[in-house]
């Protein structure tokens, strides 16, 4: 069913390959030290001398597809680049394809006017700045984003803004500039139009970091994810992306492809903990025989070959679909694979910890900070349960389709 890479993708795959090996893998320490205190939340030397090496060598905003700043790959040609950064938590910063930028420039290039991709999406593209998406709110279940109870509400020539969000990828950073926030300007509209989205930029009085956020310990400095308040924030009406009570509209559009995005990163974190768990087992004895040698051991290794497998064809046919058919079509693939792909890479990263021993669960290697990272994933952008449903409801719509022809 799936296409020989092209010329082009087999290109930078190689290119994107040999730059992790050289500049990502052995300054994964640095790139990823949860112990720095001074400058926490600001980019260090060595990842913005990364980022212009990845630039120069043409392997820079790798997703984009909407004009010359990007490679214009599919998402099927994405995939197996995507699969290549997504080996290390520190990559995707590095080639400017890093969550919530990635579905941030998506929604600019998408819905935003000449004017807000003038401000936010060409330094945003540049890596010149950063942003957030602040839908999740501590007070409600946001897995039903129509629950949302921050207000925008329209005053005179502009609209202000009142809420308190949580979970906030990259407002911590020094660099975040602009925030993409979602909230009710008409809570007696019909359930779907009833929410918008607006910019906000982070310096408008009102808005204030409250706290940095933990994964299991982690707090993912210089990004961070944090608990933001909005009170009373106060921008211009132009700063409204598409108009009023199209939120939800927006939300559906920007979900899809980040969802999938995230399963193709889990991939090549997949990937390396094969390796690493490999690795280990035939570097460790115990008992009298090296792990590698132990049948239990040896199953352990199938089941994960196995597993991976699956979830990357998964990815794959999903990425595949949403380029024949488009994301809203596609929409039943990207939540199977939003559901198997953070499990999976979950479990797999959970036995290659236990392969490792007392040192898996340490951060002398990268299998702990990957497993909350995965973990997070099962919760983040819907959780299982709400794709389940989804798919649910898909499927007995499909089984009374086939049972009313059957009659006829």
């Amino acid at each position: 069913m799936f296409a020989e890479l092209d010329d082009k993708t087999r290109d930078l795959k190689d290119k994107l390959t040999a730059f992790m090996a050289e500049h990502v893998y052995p300054n994964e320490g640095e790139l990823l030290d949860e112990g720095r205190v001074e400058n926490r939340w600001r980019h260090t030397p060595l990842m913005r001398a990364l980022q212009e090496k990845a630039r120069a060598q043409g392997l820079w905003n790798l997703f984009y597809h909407h004009g010359p700043e990007g490679q214009g790959l599919s998402n099927y040609q994405y995939t197996h680049l995507c699969e290549i950064l997504g080996r290390s938590l520190a990559a995707p910063e590095i080639f400017n394809c890093n969550a919530p930028d990635v579905g941030n420039m998506e929604i600019l290039a998408t819905y935003g006017t000449e004017a807000q991709k003038e401000r936010w999406l060409k330094p945003l593209l540049a890596a010149e700045i950063r942003s957030c998406f602040a839908m999740t709110e501590p007070a409600v279940a946001s897995s039903d984003a129509t629950n949302v109870e921050t207000r925008i509400e329209r005053d005179g020539d502009g609209y202000v803004v009142t809420g308190r969000k949580w979970w906030i990828t990259g407002a911590m950073a020094e660099d975040c500039k602009v925030a993409i926030v979602m909230g009710k300007n008409d809570p007696d509209a019909p359930k779907h139009q009833q929410q918008s989205m607006i910019l906000v930029p982070m310096d408008t009085p009102g808005v204030t970091v409250e706290r940095p956020l933990s994964v299991y310990g982690f707090q993912h400095p210089p990004l961070g994810h944090a608990e933001v308040v909005f009170d009373g924030a106060r921008v211009g009406a132009d700063n409204m992306l598409l108009g009023e009570g199209r939120g939800f509209e927006i939300a559906q559009g920007r979900l899809g492809p980040g969802r999938i995005h995230h399963c193709m990163r889990f991939i090549g974190l997949a990937e390396r903990a094969i390796e690493e768990m490999c690795a280990r087992a035939a570097s460790r004895t115990a008992f009298g025989s090296r792990l590698s040698e132990m049948g239990g051991v040896r199953q352990v290794i199938g089941q994960c070959r196995t597993e991976l497998e699956a979830a990357r064809l998964m990815t794959l046919k999903a990425a595949w679909a949403m380029d024949r058919h488009g994301n809203k079509a596609a929409r039943n693939e990207i939540a199977m694979a939003k559901i198997f792909v953070p499990t999976v890479t979950g479990q797999i990263i959970d036995r290659a910890i236990q392969v490792h021993g007392g040192g898996g669960l340490s951060e002398d290697f990268f299998l702990a900070a990957a497993f909350a990272e995965t973990r997070f994933l099962r919760i983040g952008d819907g959780p299982d349960e709400v794709h389940r449903e989804a798919l649910a409801r898909a499927e007995l719509k499909r089984a009374a389709t086939r049972e009313k022809e059957t009659e006829q």
